[in-house]
């Protein structure tokens, strides 16, 4: 009897079968020596000889698969894993075709077996799972085994453990302490990695949907163990929060699982929630796991010791679900996008603004901000969409926090609300930072961000720009978007004949012959650079003045420069060029040299954040330090304008706006004929010189000082957060 998956074998024939094979593959290479023996003495080709040794090679090998087969036959025989059946052609033991799927089968099916007598109470059973940690991840393994033990059998597993444990505890049985909670992290740890994988449509070891569904009912279902009665999810959270990562939660299990179970805690604590907030509780419960309701503290979580667990641990389901959506950004992405049935709104609305304060109330921020930042900094539209869900969202909770202070300025009107959000700052900033398109396009054309318009992004802003870190994301990713748009232009010399070779299309010459001569001249390009900078110049504008404004707010020195955006000038971010471009001039080559790299594409195509983080590792790998006498730098905004410098100086040379300039007598200048220095060599006495020299040679002058005026106007962010910012000789107007 044969099917897709499993043949039918007849013993004893099969084990006549199997010995025979062994006994040929004996006896053919008893021959092959013979006849090597007899072909070498007599001067003769051995090539038959070797020949036969192959054969009997190969019998060999299939004789030991055969061997193997009969080994696992009578074992899953003596298990009863697999029966007889009876035909007319005789007995037959069914068998997987493939030995791992064998394998998987017997193993599976004898660790579930284990499985159900742990949730029985069984400590032999317990310990003898541990033989089986390694194969958690194994496709042939995973389906076998959740089939075998079933969602109930899963979520009533840790129910035990928990139990067990709690009881060990209260007698004061230490060394069952010890015991239980080392087997109780191991067996979660297998159950995580098995369920990780079982619950993957994409993996061989889905246990198919009916068995997705039946985790749902089985988590919503009460269950009593030990006298105590708690939900299914409270056990499964265990599963949950012992996941390594390694084997992700698929997209399949966040929406229909983990959606539901955010649903369903929602279900149970909703009315306490609205009498929280209507009372002004910081703090809400939250749906415990059932170590936390039991209150075992780090017992059987990874990580935790037993020698001094934390008895105050608070753990909640949805922070364990949340760690395990960690596993992957598509994970994250699922989960937070899912609307589930009856809402009108997405988990990710709910888990921000509903319940948010239960975050408060455990302090479980950290999986649910490695979520966020897993979810939104990504360049698909899914993620682009949350992020601009996250902004608008926080953009509404945050705008009662503000108004305007009798001296025009920003203020905090509602400390409460600001200091709530506060572990959301970074997140968002982060979110925005990777959609820095599309921030700059709001803010410079009005035009939209999902539903964020610019008022909404502004508040948003004042929230993301007060953390430090923050703030550094938005300016590294405005840094190399500014990058980006000047190095779009096509270089000096473009015309009709070159075209191809230069790596542009007529099209591309059309619009960038202001001056509609044929040919890109000098002032085409000095009119491009003058547009874009100052078009730049605008979200400069916005973030650094938002920035300051909430310092201001927060009774901070608003003039002290950002030590990152410090480093940024020092270290020349803003000066690394823009790879992958179509032409570089003559004497840019020499400049960038090996900054010219394909990894920088690579980080280009996942977002502006990445590209300045990767730029940032290759700074810091170089070791470059050119631009020390910035260190002293007053504030942002003059870093910012040292930025701007560097990259028009990089863009006009880039360009070949200084090809016909003269490099004689140049301390950045080496060689005969005379080249720039690659800017990994320069001193700081070079890169100055090299930057008056720009200013001199190539007139950057007029577009620092274009730069420069726009960036001091702050009569935008007055309009958005209504304001009246006064003016200021260092800072202001």
């Amino acid at each position: 009897m044969t099917g897709a998956e499993f043949s039918g074998v007849r013993q004893p024939e099969f084990d006549t079968m199997a010995g025979r094979h062994t006994q040929a593959a004996g006896r053919i290479e008893q021959l092959a020596e013979s006849l090597y023996g007899e072909l070498h003495g007599a001067g003769l080709d051995t090539a038959p000889a070797l020949r036969l040794r192959e054969l009997a090679g190969r019998v060999g090998k299939q004789a030991e698969d055969l061997r193997r087969r009969q080994a696992l036959i009578r074992e899953m025989e003596q298990q009863k894993i697999s029966f007889g059946t009876s035909t007319t052609a005789g007995s037959f033991m069914e068998m997987p075709d493939g030995l791992d799927a064998a394998q998987g089968l017997l193993d599976g099916t004898l660790a579930a077996r284990l499985a159900r007598a742990a949730a029985d109470g069984d400590a032999k059973a317990l310990a003898g799972l541990r033989k089986y940690a390694g194969r958690a991840a194994d496709p042939e393994f995973a389906g076998v085994f959740l089939r075998k033990l079933g969602a109930k059998g899963v979520t009533e597993l840790p129910g035990t453990l928990a139990a067990q444990l709690r009881d060990a505890s209260k007698r004061g049985e230490s060394a069952r302490v010890n015991g239980l909670s080392t087997q109780g992290k191991q067996t979660l740890r297998l159950l995580s990695t098995a369920l990780a994988a079982g619950t993957d449509p994409k993996n061989r070891a889905y246990a198919g949907d009916g068995f997705l569904r039946e985790l749902t009912e089985q988590g919503r279902a009460d269950h009593t163990v030990g006298g105590a009665k708690y939900a299914g999810y409270q056990t499964q959270a265990l599963i949950w929060g012992a996941h390594d990562g390694k084997t992700p939660f698929s997209a399949t299990f966040m929406r229909t699982v983990g959606g539901d179970a955010v649903a369903y805690e929602k279900e149970q604590y909703r009315r306490r929630w609205a009498a929280a907030t209507e009372y002004r509780h910081d703090a809400q419960v939250s749906l415990p796991d059932l170590a936390g309701a039991l209150g075992l503290g780090g017992l059987l979580r990874s990580g935790v010791g037993t020698a001094n667990p934390d008895r105050k641990t608070r753990s909640s389901t949805v922070g364990d679900l949340l760690h395990a959506a960690g596993s992957s950004p598509e994970a994250s992405k699922a989960l937070l996008a899912h609307t589930p049935a009856g809402w009108k709104e997405s988990v990710l609305s709910h888990l921000v603004t509903t319940r948010w304060g239960a975050f408060r109330g455990t302090g479980d921020h950290g999986s649910f901000r490695g979520v966020l930042l897993a979810s939104t900094t990504g360049q698909d539209t899914t993620s682009k969409q949350l992020a601009a869900e996250l902004t608008k969202t926080l953009a509404d909770q945050v705008r009662g926090a503000f108004g305007k202070a009798g001296d025009g300025n920003l203020e905090i009107t509602d400390r409460a609300a600001l200091d709530r959000l506060a572990p959301l700052r970074y997140p968002l900033a982060r979110a925005m930072a990777a959609n820095i398109d599309q921030v700059s396009n709001l803010l410079l054309n009005h035009g939209t961000f999902g539903k964020v318009d610019a008022t909404a992004m502004s508040y948003a802003l004042a929230l993301a720009t007060r953390d430090d870190a923050g703030f550094e994301a938005l300016m590294r990713a405005q840094t190399e978007h500014m990058k980006a748009a000047l190095d779009s232009m096509p270089p000096v010399g473009l015309d009709s004949s070159n075209l191809k070779q230069l790596g542009f299309t007529m099209a591309d010459l059309k619009t960038f012959d202001y001056d509609e001569d044929g040919r890109i001249g000098k002032a085409d390009v000095g009119q491009f650079l003058l547009d874009r900078t100052v078009e730049e110049a605008e979200p400069f504008s916005h973030l650094v003045e938002i920035r300051r404004q909430a310092l201001i707010a927060e009774g901070l020195d608003d003039k002290k420069a950002s030590a990152a955006l410090q480093t940024m000038v020092r270290d020349t971010i803003g000066l690394i060029p823009v790879p992958g471009a179509k032409q570089v001039g003559e004497l840019a080559t020499g400049a960038f040299g090996s900054l010219l790299t394909t990894p920088y594409d690579k980080a280009a195509g996942a977002g502006y954040d990445a590209t300045a983080k990767w730029v940032a590792g290759l700074v810091s790998e170089k070791g470059l330090s050119l631009d020390e006498t910035y260190a002293g730098l007053a504030d942002n905004r003059l870093a910012v304008e040292r930025l701007a410098e560097q990259m028009i100086a990089t863009a006009m040379l880039r360009k070949g706006l200084l090809n016909e300039a003269d490099l004689a007598g140049r301390i950045f200048a080496t060689g005969t004929p005379p080249t720039i220095k690659p800017f990994t060599e320069m001193s700081p006495a070079e890169y100055g010189n090299f930057l008056s020299w720009v200013r001199e040679k190539g007139g950057s002058s007029d577009l620092l000082n274009r730069f420069n005026s726009t960036l001091r106007v702050t009569s935008r962010v007055d309009d958005y957060l209504n304001l009246q910012i006064p003016s200021s000789s260092g800072s202001g107007k």
